[in-house]
């Protein structure tokens, strides 16, 4: 047995340096799925959503499916769409339930595929007036999944 002080492990039997340790800790740590959202110019928005929301706002329900991935979900006033003809009649219905003024408020970046668009509405719905945040889950160039809450 080795005697004490002389660098020599008797827990495991691996003797590794202080910072090998620091360095495996950060390498072998499995990286976060979400970071924190960082606030982004609106205009910086990726493509796809600018199309989105724009044909949304025209009522052009043509235009705002064909961002969407073929079984894209989305989550509106506790309501779930699943895949594209579930979500066009929503977009349909949606375009003519209420009659509304929709403007783009801000913008958020949490990584390649997560954005959050906030938007302030004002209209003849409940309540007549209302913030909400779109997040969005991108595929490539398309929405996985759209999220739309107060």
């Amino acid at each position: 047995m080795p005697a004490p002080g002389n660098g020599a492990r008797r827990d495991h039997g691996v003797h590794r340096p202080y910072r090998q340790h620091l360095k495996d800790a950060t390498t072998e740590r499995p990286a976060m799925q979400h970071d924190q959202p960082q606030v982004i110019p609106p205009e910086t928005l990726p493509e796809v959503i600018t199309r989105y929301l724009t044909a949304h706002r025209a009522h052009d329900t043509a235009v705002a499916i064909a961002t969407f991935t073929q079984d894209a979900t989305v989550i509106d006033d506790g309501n779930t769409y699943q895949g594209t003809a579930a979500i066009e009649r929503w977009l349909n219905r949606s375009a003519t339930e209420f009659t509304y003024t929709i403007d783009l408020t801000g913008a958020e970046r949490t990584d390649a595929t997560h954005y959050t668009a906030t938007h302030h509405l004002e209209g003849d719905f409940p309540g007549g007036t209302v913030d909400l945040r779109y997040r969005f889950t991108l595929r490539g160039d398309l929405v996985e999944r759209l999220v739309i809450e107060p």
